[in-house]
């Protein structure tokens, strides 16, 4: 199985940036964290981050050409405004996708808490900080064990 990770604009300044909201975990961490889940869960995993929505978008197209069985995103901002993203992902609906947000954004501002993105993903994970991403990984292993 084949999982990708595909991270959106300023993830990759986590430990930087509000480390208030985001915890002080940087990105090496974060990549690390992926990694390991994958071999405990005897996956291949590629990670990509992109603070270019064209750059996300390419990448979400080559996953159809790879063979790729799941996608886990963190669109970023791209979240809420993303209609691009979103056909992106809607054009691969044959391969299960989980939205991750490390924050709670539905108890953040009013703009992030309408996610142009997820209803073309099987499910969201938000507000568990980095661990979202393992428990989207462990979600998307299941879900194509039972197909």
């Amino acid at each position: 199985m084949k999982i990708l990770v595909i991270n959106g604009p300023n993830i990759n300044f986590l430990g930087i940036r509000e480390k208030g909201i985001y915890g002080n975990d940087n990105y090496d961490t974060l990549v690390d964290m992926i990694n390991k889940k994958a071999e405990e869960l005897n996956v291949k995993v590629e990670v990509f981050q992109s603070n270019h929505e064209g750059a996300i978008i390419d990448k979400l197209q080559e996953a159809y050409y790879n063979d790729v069985d799941g996608i886990v995103i963190n669109p970023g901002a791209f979240t809420h405004y993303s209609y691009a993203v979103r056909d992106a992902l809607a054009s691969i609906a044959a391969i299960p996708k989980i939205e991750v947000h490390i924050s709670n954004v539905h108890t953040r501002e009013e703009f992030r808490h309408t996610s142009v993105t997820v209803p073309v993903c099987q499910g969201q994970v938000v507000g568990l900080g980095l661990r979202g991403y393992l428990y989207a990984m462990e979600a998307l292993t299941d879900m194509t064990k039972s197909n």
